[in-house]
């Protein structure tokens, strides 16, 4: 497999991990803010879409026929990372498909040192599809660990599902008790008090 070949899979696989955090969530779940910046699933899914379109699309002189509103010169800042509720779920859903049909089509007919245009990165505007391939990549990947956490703070869900080998197998009671191990640890390091019954012995 080649280089074109190997990052074009890996970013395949990062925007179905991505996608993949909406399952089984309704409506508020999916668009609540779980951190103090807002960050919430179904805007992280609609920020990596758009991004993904300019990066893989215009930098490239391969515009699609999408309207993105939030990137608008007009725009509030952050509107490409949350989601009114006058915008279904559907919407962004599709908008991501879209996004990755688009991009995929851009892959496919450029080789890797084809020449791009980022103007928004100033004096390092000239790039080529290599190089904004590992940027999409990078960001998608980040944007996919924010999701990981965000969906483990909705409901526990962590990592790919059951069957996820890099996910260590606990009972509920046994993560509770990884989790007092490790907060009495933290403790003993910044010197303060341990909590009565919590142990730093393996378990």
């Amino acid at each position: 497999m080649d280089d074109k070949a190997t990052l074009h899979r890996y970013l395949r696989r990062l925007r179905a991990d991505l996608l993949a955090k909406l399952d089984g969530l309704d409506e508020y779940d999916v668009r609540r803010p779980m951190t103090p910046t807002g960050t919430n699933l179904l805007g992280l899914v609609k920020h990596v879409a758009s991004v993904e379109i300019g990066y893989l699309g215009e930098v490239f002189g391969r515009p699609a026929a999408v309207d993105l509103p939030w990137f608008a010169g007009d725009a509030e800042p952050d509107a490409d990372l949350w989601v009114p509720a006058a915008e279904t779920r559907e919407r962004v859903v599709a908008l991501h498909r879209l996004s990755a049909e688009h991009s995929d089509a851009t892959i496919e007919a450029l080789g890797l040192d084809a020449p791009g245009d980022v103007p928004w990165w100033g004096e390092r505007r000239h790039v080529t599809l290599h190089q904004v391939l590992v940027h999409v990549c990078v960001e998608t990947a980040r944007h996919a660990g924010h999701a990981d956490i965000v969906r483990e703070l909705i409901d526990r869900s962590a990592g790919n599902g059951a069957d996820d080998a890099n996910l260590t197998s606990r009972t509920e009671q046994e993560w509770a008790a990884h989790c007092a191990r490790i907060d009495a640890e933290a403790r003993r390091a910044a010197g303060l008090t341990v909590r009565p019954g919590t142990s730093s012995g393996s378990g």
